[in-house]
């Protein structure tokens, strides 16, 4: 029986089943008691293992199809009208074009399997901030991660109540896990997400990249709010006050750490505290108050295994201890726990690794074998997580007092630096880069450019977002976050790094709040404001003065060098690249030349 009378979402229910022909339909309502049953049944299937229910209470683990494992960009698809609305950084499809492949590819496909309906909440349910989806699917896998990751169920209807059209419409089918035919399209002038011919999660909950970023940031371009791949972490002084940040970086520059960092000793005993809001997507909006209000919209952590650990990120690592569901991960058959590289250094002997085979764990991979895939994931409630905010489930939101951006550059970016206003910090924010690594490409320092780490998740053209995000700046007036950059990779000559990073990250969190309250001063560069040195504290930590003036340092010449590739990123938006972005890189020019 249908849990809501909306007919918005019942007459679109109707025509995906008739298009889907599922053997029989199952409204998810979010229980306990139907959410173990469908466990029960993953695991009589073999879709799903049961782990050690002392070691691991309430865990399980899954395994994909080799094929399979990771998001996939080549084959994710913004549907807009034009390709000028999806912009140059997104594949584009013509809509009714793919309407008709995808449902070509999915017709039929649920014959003799189950059609789930997954009602979901994207943010606390009720909350203004926040937005509801249907997501259709064929596979218990995707149910289960989505009651993690996600508030769902009846609950979300009853709420969202019977007359509104403002939803999201999700289908997802497995089909034959076909590379050639894997397709995720967006279809953001429709609040449509159709997935295609994939089980693994980044392509499959729907209610991640999907839509809180390809859709949400559509709708918040639409509607005057802002979609972001931030996390949002809250810095308590020993005062009892709590300031927000929300920050955004690409992939392999320690976002999740930073999230659930864990204050160095000389400012965990003075009584500093820092609260996890959310690791990976910020929805924010302008208050009644004029400031920026932000929330998490996820309910759970994706996270991935391999290189998470009790040193790397002991909060992190506490939020798997239950409840969770393990993907790709190496299983040890001794004790029926999980493992992963860089868990620690002892790979279990009688182990299964993440495609199924029995195999000796040490002997596997010291023939350079990987027992877990690399981007192997666990996906786990965000209550499990000890530093979580008590406002996390805020309906309002917490106010944002500073955005940080940060990068992979091992010479040119400072440890830190502030933008001169909001519009120069939007600017830093679309010139965002990461240098790649030996061992991702075999090419060092190969500048790779990812606007506010939005690249792959802008659900539209990216020059009409920076402008959205100009445009916001002057709605917000002098209540704007301050903007800053942070670089936690300069390395020495031997390709060291210099700055400890981890939780010593604290002591430039520490100044950035300092500066947003105008508590500190600051020098002026040609790029923005770099700290005094004496306001960076250094107690406690082997780190001279002369360290801290070294990563500092803002090197003219190598900043001279960068402004070619800034006009090169740029010239892709043609005559749609905001004038404001246009002036800023044109004074950035003139400050290097003085």
């Amino acid at each position: 029986m249908a849990l809501t009378e909306n007919k918005s979402m019942l007459s679109w229910i109707d025509e995906m089943t008739e298009l889907m022909k599922p053997s029989e339909i199952v409204w998810i309502d979010g229980s306990e008691e139907q959410l173990e049953q469908l466990r029960k049944q993953a695991c009589q299937s073999g879709e799903l293992i049961k782990l050690n229910e002392e070691k691991l209470p309430g865990c399980y683990l899954h395994r994909t199809k080799p094929n399979d494992v990771a998001r996939v960009e080549a084959r994710t698809f913004i549907c807009a009208n034009s390709k000028e609305e999806a912009g140059p950084t997104n594949n584009w499809m013509e809509p009714s074009e793919a309407y008709k492949m995808l449902y070509d590819i999915a017709r039929g496909r649920y014959a003799g399997r189950t059609m789930y309906i997954i009602p979901y909440s994207m943010g606390p349910i009720g909350s203004e901030f926040s937005k509801v989806g249907i997501e259709l699917t064929d596979s218990i896998y995707v149910v289960l991660n989505m009651a993690i990751m996600t508030r769902m169920g009846k609950a979300v209807l009853d709420a969202f109540g019977n007359e509104s059209n403002d939803w999201v419409r999700g289908l997802h089918a497995t089909c034959d896990i076909d590379e050639e035919k894997r397709y995720i399209c967006q279809f953001p002038q429709d609040n449509t997400i159709i997935s295609v011919n994939s089980a693994y999660g980044g392509n499959v909950l729907l209610g991640k990249k999907c839509f809180a970023l390809r859709i949400a940031s559509y709708q918040g371009w639409k509607e005057g709010w802002m979609a972001e791949h931030m996390l949002i972490l809250g810095l308590e002084n020993p005062q009892g006050e709590i300031k927000y940040v929300c920050a955004a970086f690409p992939s392999a520059c320690g976002k999740t750490n930073l999230a659930m960092l864990i204050p160095p000793e000389v400012y965990k005993s003075k009584g500093y505290k820092v609260w996890c809001v959310g690791d990976d997507i910020s929805w924010l909006r302008i208050g009644p108050d004029g400031r920026l209000w932000a929330i998490n919209p996820e309910n759970g952590f994706f996270g991935v295994a391999p290189g998470t650990n009790a040193k790397s990120n002991p909060n992190a690592l506490a939020s798997t201890r239950k409840n969770t569901i393990f993907t790709n991960v190496a299983q040890n058959l001794d004790d029926n726990t999980v493992w992963w590289e860089g868990l620690d250094k002892n790979p279990p002997v009688n182990a299964v690794e993440w495609k199924g085979a029995h195999v000796n764990g040490p002997e596997f991979t010291a023939q350079g074998n990987k027992l877990a895939h690399p981007n192997s994931r666990f996906t786990a409630p965000a209550k499990n997580c000890p530093c979580v905010s008590s406002e996390f489930d805020s309906t309002t939101g917490v106010p944002i007092s500073a955005i940080v951006f940060g990068g992979r550059r091992a010479k040119t970016a400072p440890l830190v630096y502030q933008s001169r206003d909001w519009n120069h910090g939007v600017f830093v924010g679309s010139t965002m880069a990461s240098e790649t690594t030996a061992a991702a490409t075999g090419a060092v320092g190969v500048v790779r450019r990812d606007p506010m780490a939005m690249i792959p998740f802008c659900g539209y053209n990216m020059a009409y977002y920076w402008q959205h995000w100009i445009d916001m700046g002057e709605k917000l007036g002098d209540k704007a976050p301050k903007i800053f950059h942070v670089n936690w990779f300069r390395t020495d000559d031997e390709g060291n790094f210099v700055w400890p990073g981890f939780g010593d990250n604290l002591r430039v969190l520490d100044w950035i709040i300092k500066r947003c309250e105008g508590k500190v001063g600051a020098k002026e560069t040609a790029i923005g404001y770099v700290p005094e040195v004496d306001d960076i504290n250094l107690d406690g930590l082997d780190f001279t003065k002369e360290d801290l003036a070294g990563v500092l340092n803002v090197d003219t010449d190598l900043w001279k060098a960068e402004i070619p590739g800034i006009k090169e990123f740029y010239a892709k938006f043609g005559d749609k690249l905001p004038e404001k972005l246009q002036a800023e890189l044109d004074t950035l020019e003139a400050k290097l030349a003085e």
